[in-house]
């Protein structure tokens, strides 16, 4: 029994040491693989955003149908408690868009013609 706990810790370590020395020899990521990265943690971050509005909003429906079938019933409801309004997050806009600048107007377009 002990053998065996010894033999899996050993395995274990041995093959921890092999991921380290493997991740420690991976080059660094390049700058399409780090915009790529920052757009994806992006649109993670928007979607989240979009599943908390959409919850926000089902959450106020059912307190509103709560509230109606309670009066419905001619009981009085508990009153509601005030929560900040649900903010809609809007369309997905990439930060990479975002952040380029506008391509700049052609100065031969904006210069006099010569004859």
């Amino acid at each position: 029994m002990r053998v065996a706990k010894f033999v899996a810790v050993s395995i274990a370590a041995l093959g921890s040491s092999f991921v380290i020395s493997a991740v420690a020899k991976l080059p660094p990521l390049s700058d399409e693989a780090k915009a790529k990265a920052a757009e994806t943690a992006a649109k993670t971050a928007w979607s989240d955003k979009v599943a908390s509005f959409q919850l926000c909003k089902a959450m106020n429906k059912a307190a509103a149908s709560y509230q109606a079938a309670t009066k419905q019933a001619g009981k009085t409801a508990a009153t509601p408690v005030d929560t900040p309004a649900c903010a809609d997050p809007g369309a997905y806009v990439s930060p990479t868009a975002a952040s380029a600048p506008a391509p700049a107007a052609t100065t031969a377009a904006a210069a006099p013609k010569k004859k």
